[in-house]
């Protein structure tokens, strides 16, 4: 069979079965949280919304709504004294979530999975996304009585 009559082939079929799909890349856009599912939001490349202000006791629930890996990286020196450190990966501190990234992806969120924290002591806790810090992907929550 000729290779390009062939090629032409396989394309036309294929644009034909996609041809019925209302979007082929619609599991890869970004989504915004819904309901109760989640309470910061992840776009490509901002948190949704990037400063969220909670009270003492209360759990904040991050999901990646895209279609790309981010993290959730506390920043030590940002957090209050006493203040339990966070990181998607379960990390003790920000030295080893940021290496675990850079070495083998460690603390990976993946497209639609969440990750959680409860926050125990008032105060600002600033964060990153590792992968897309140098893109601004920076957020912040606000802890308050």
């Amino acid at each position: 069979m000729n290779r390009r009559v062939y090629l032409a082939a396989v394309g036309t079929s294929i644009s034909a079965g996609l041809a019925g799909c209302s979007t082929v890349r619609s599991v890869f856009d970004d989504e915004p949280c819904r309901g109760d599912e989640c309470t910061i939001g992840m776009s490509r490349n901002e948190f949704l919304p990037a400063e969220y202000e909670a009270s003492v006791g209360e759990s904040v629930v991050w999901k990646n709504t895209s279609g790309a890996d981010h993290t959730v990286t506390a920043i030590e020196e940002s957090m209050p004294d006493g203040a339990t450190y966070f990181a998607t990966g379960g990390y003790d501190d920000e030295e080893t979530a940021r290496e675990a990234w850079h070495d083998h992806t460690g603390g990976r969120l993946g497209p639609r999975a969440t990750f959680e924290h409860t926050f125990e002591i008032p105060g600002r806790y600033d964060y990153i996304c590792e992968p897309h810090v140098k893109g601004g992907m920076i957020g912040t929550v606000v802890v308050t009585e």
